[in-house]
């Protein structure tokens, strides 16, 4: 049935996926995950948890990695509209420290498939959002990292919601006290 575009991005590895949607008077329907489409895509990881969250505007969650347990990871948006980032953490990686990011919103219904070793994050842009997301791993307690959302080293041209400034933004505890990528590098001894 609904086959699917998927964009590749400037860092490798990373794919804006856009589902193919009938709409008529009544509404819509598109699939959002079909195994052939995407393994015809070369999206072939097997998904084993499915996460939803919601948030309110100017939240900003991330940027989380799994140190031990990396996690393939799909993720869409159900109602609202975020910015999406993924940062490459891979070792090696000719875009190691570099971003991407993409809107993501009920109305495009666009995807982003996010590969292990990438750290993740989105600000919600719309008054509410609801965030759902396909994991390759379990979660794992204690194995979450971080890496601070505006680390200039970084660079992230986060969009700011309408009527909001940086200073407006709401963070988890754990989200405002993350170190940088040089940190990172060093730890990994990279």
């Amino acid at each position: 049935m609904g086959k699917i575009t998927v964009e590749n991005c400037k860092i490798e590895g990373l794919k804006v996926i856009t589902p193919t949607v009938f709409g008529d008077e009544r509404g819509y329907f598109c699939e959002t995950y079909n195994a052939n489409d995407f393994r015809e895509a070369g999206i072939d990881q097997v998904f084993v948890q499915d996460n939803q969250s919601a948030s309110r505007k100017g939240v900003l969650r991330g940027l989380h990695f799994q140190k031990e347990f990396p996690q393939d990871k799909l993720v869409r948006v159900i109602s609202g509209e975020v910015f999406d980032v993924a940062v490459d953490l891979r070792e090696g990686s000719a875009t190691f420290g570099e971003w991407f990011g993409v809107r993501l919103s009920a109305e495009n219904k666009k995807q982003f498939f996010i590969p292990k070793n990438f750290a993740h994050g989105f600000i919600v842009l719309s008054d509410y959002a609801e965030f759902a997301y396909k994991c390759s791993d379990f979660y794992h307690p204690n194995d979450e990292g971080g890496l601070f959302w505006n680390d200039p080293k970084i660079g992230i041209d986060w969009p700011m919601p309408e009527g909001m400034t940086e200073k407006d933004l709401i963070f988890s505890e754990k989200d405002t006290k993350w170190s940088g990528i040089d940190d990172y590098r060093s730890k990994r001894g990279i």
